[in-house]
């Protein structure tokens, strides 16, 4: 089961931000829009991640003055991506390994979603459930 099968049909609105914005103008967005982390994209091009722990290290390195850097000079950078034909455990396995919460699944050079753990971790789950109740049905009928 590749990711490709994860975000089939989904209509996700990615919440993205520039490297140029200020991790306040980006801090801001994470708030309003309750997510832990965004792609900092430009042109198209997925320059890197912005998330909640390296707004929580900046402002740990920097204190209040960390508001007004570059998100460019904290974000996490070179991106670990995944495509659509990634499948969902290897995924998984690197998100574990890496210990990150978040994908930018790109199709070639264009950002096709951004995905969490939790949305790979509940569509596995899923996928158990419904071979569980598949062998259920099959017990009761054999």
């Amino acid at each position: 089961m590749t990711i490709a099968r994860v975000i089939a049909g989904r209509n996700q609105q990615i919440i993205e931000c520039s490297p140029e914005e200020t991790v306040r103008a980006a801090a801001e967005r994470l708030a309003e829009n309750r997510i832990g982390a965004m792609p900092v994209v430009t042109g198209g091009q997925v320059d890197g991640i912005f998330s909640e722990r390296d707004l929580l290290y900046c402002i740990a390195r920097h204190g209040a003055a960390a508001l007004d850097l570059k998100v460019a000079d904290v974000m996490t950078a070179p991106p670990i991506a995944a495509e659509p034909t990634t499948d969902v455990l290897d995924a998984l396995e690197v998100m574990t390994l890496r210990r990150i919460r978040h994908l930018p699944v790109l199709d070639g050079d264009r950002l096709a979603a951004f995905i969490s753990i939790g949305d790979l971790v509940k569509y596995r789950l899923e996928l158990v459930e419904s071979e569980a109740n598949a062998m259920r049905d099959y017990i009761r009928t054999a």
